[in-house]
């Protein structure tokens, strides 16, 4: 995953407030160039916690929501990394090898990911 998925994510979180980048920025205190140059995934996105929460909650994310849970994920995944929680789970790092090699293994149909995802889902409930 690239810099620019994580750039279109924020990009809609920002229209979907309905405010212009130069608004958005003036009201939150950030800066609109390097604001844009995450949007276009010329930056990549930023590895300190507490900038990714400044984005998120001027975003309009709901802490610990699914949608805050994807925006750091996402963030985290463009950055080429796993999310934190996840990279501290000892059971999980175990298991992500066999995730790796199946996946790679062949091409896997998007109806078998999303089962394959809600099987994970299930077993870590």
């Amino acid at each position: 995953m690239s810099a620019i998925v994580f750039g279109r994510l924020m990009k809609s979180l920002r229209q979907r407030t309905g405010k212009t980048m130069r608004d958005f920025c003036l009201e939150n205190g950030f800066d609109p160039g390097n604001y844009s140059r995450l949007e276009r995934g010329i930056f990549p996105p930023p590895q300190r916690e507490d900038i990714l929460e400044r984005y998120a909650t001027a975003l309009g994310l709901a802490r610990g929501s699914d949608e805050w849970l994807e925006f750091f994920d996402v963030a985290a995944a463009s950055r080429g990394e796993l999310p934190r929680d996840l990279s501290s789970d000892e059971r999980l790092l175990e298991k992500l090898p066999v995730l790796f090699r199946t996946l790679r293994g062949s091409q896997v149909p998007p109806e078998k990911l999303d089962d394959l995802i809600e099987k994970i889902r299930r077993a870590w409930s």
